[in-house]
């Protein structure tokens, strides 16, 4: 264990007065990636960019004293709340190789210790993975692999400046799953400008043929300040047509379901008992530190969040003090806001006792329009409901 740095940031008693009897998980930024796609915004850097600012090793050592400040600051109260969920993401995780993300688990460890059980998890770029990679990874104690796959076809890939091969993120998923997997995700991405009925077919048909147990799928939205965005702001690229999101949802949704994934959360599918524990901790209002480059961390209703430059991260706890860039207190209100708004996109439902009188009477509106649908005292998103979600939750919260 490092020696932990001062805290500036602090929390007040009535966060850390609940610390280890609600959900703990921990999410890990890494910030590094090869090249930038021009579809992200994330909090990401290339070696050309980066130059000799900051490096994986100044990260990692900047990573053991967050940690370590971290596990004594939530174990003031009492025992240090061992991590029951562990997230490595990116940026481009795998970049650090098996032998660097042993490492980033081994400083959980040092400094919090995993529950039995622990869900760990890392994301990785199949152009980074290799059978001795997801050895070193399983030998390491991870339990889940996230893989990005984004589409099969190549053209689409081509817009969104994946550097992958189509077939590479399938054959990765098969490897992790020899490796002793169980548990593997693959992402992707529709809505691509240019992307066809067939071009999401064939991606479907890939991600079921590496036989993977989760897939999240999630609608391309053109981020401000993205290449992509320049793109179809100058009119080289069409945006994408919110008709043709709607369909493609349907037409995932229906072949995943039939394949027996089903839907728990309105972008994400799995098979029974091979949900993500760490997202449904961010989504069931549970605690997490985040930590690394521009991470956010909650606990008891206190939100926080991380310098973003990798530089300035490294120095700020060379220099002895939390890299946190500035946190917010929530209020009953914004509580109760987020509550609706991740809750009810889950297949669990919300509550109705959750709601107000006035709220009530809109999500009446809804499942009169068939929109919400009640299963005991819950309210859940019908099938069309799940693609105007937003509009369904933006209602109610009027």
């Amino acid at each position: 264990m490092t020696e932990p740095v001062a805290a500036a940031f602090a929390l007040p008693d009535h966060a850390l007065a609940g610390v280890g009897s609600r959900p703990f998980g921990i999410y890990i930024h890494v910030p590094f990636c090869a090249t930038r796609c021009g579809y992200c915004d994330f909090n990401t850097y290339t070696a050309g960019e980066l130059g000799t600012s900051a490096s994986p090793q100044s990260w990692l050592e900047g990573l053991r004293r967050e940690l370590d400040t971290a596990a004594v600051m939530l174990g003031a109260e009492g025992a240090v709340p061992a991590a029951e969920t562990v997230f490595v993401g990116g940026g481009t995780p795998s970049l650090l190789g098996g032998d660097g993300l042993a490492d980033v688990l081994g400083a959980v460890r040092s400094s919090f210790g995993l529950a039995a059980g622990a869900e760990v998890t890392t994301e990785s770029n199949p152009e980074s993975t290799s059978p001795e990679f997801f050895d070193r990874l399983r030998e390491a104690g991870f339990t889940r692999i996230s893989l990005g796959m984004q589409s099969a076809a190549q053209h689409v890939l081509k817009i969104l400046d994946r550097t992958h091969t189509p077939g590479r993120p399938v054959a990765a998923a098969v490897e992790a799953r020899a490796a002793g997997f169980e548990h593997v995700n693959l992402d992707l991405i529709y809505g691509t400008p240019g992307e066809r009925d067939e071009d999401l077919d064939a991606s479907l048909d890939a991600v079921l043929a590496a036989g993977v147990d989760h897939v999240s799928a999630y609608a391309l939205i053109v981020e401000d300040g993205t290449a992509l965005a320049r793109k179809v702001r100058r009119g080289d690229l069409p945006a994408p047509d919110d008709d043709v999101l709607a369909a493609r949802y349907e037409r995932i949704d229906a072949r995943l379901a039939d394949a027996g994934l089903s839907w728990y959360e309105v972008s994400n599918w799995a098979k029974q008992g091979a949900e993500c524990r760490h997202n449904l901790g961010y989504w069931d209002g549970g605690d997490w530190w985040g930590a690394g480059p521009g991470a956010h961390g909650h606990v008891g209703g206190v939100r926080w969040w991380n310098v973003k430059h990798p530089a300035r991260y490294a120095d700020r706890l060379t220099a002895g003090e939390l890299p946190v860039a500035d946190s917010e207190h929530l209020t009953a209100e914004d509580r109760h806001v987020e509550r609706v708004m991740l809750t009810l996109r889950l297949r669990s439902g919300l509550p109705e006792s959750d709601l107000r009188a006035s709220e009530i009477a809109a999500a009446e509106q809804a499942v009169a329009d068939g929109l919400l649908s009640r299963a005991g005292d819950r309210l859940v998103l019908t099938d069309r409901g799940r693609l105007l979600a937003d509009g369904v939750i933006r209602d109610i919260l009027s």
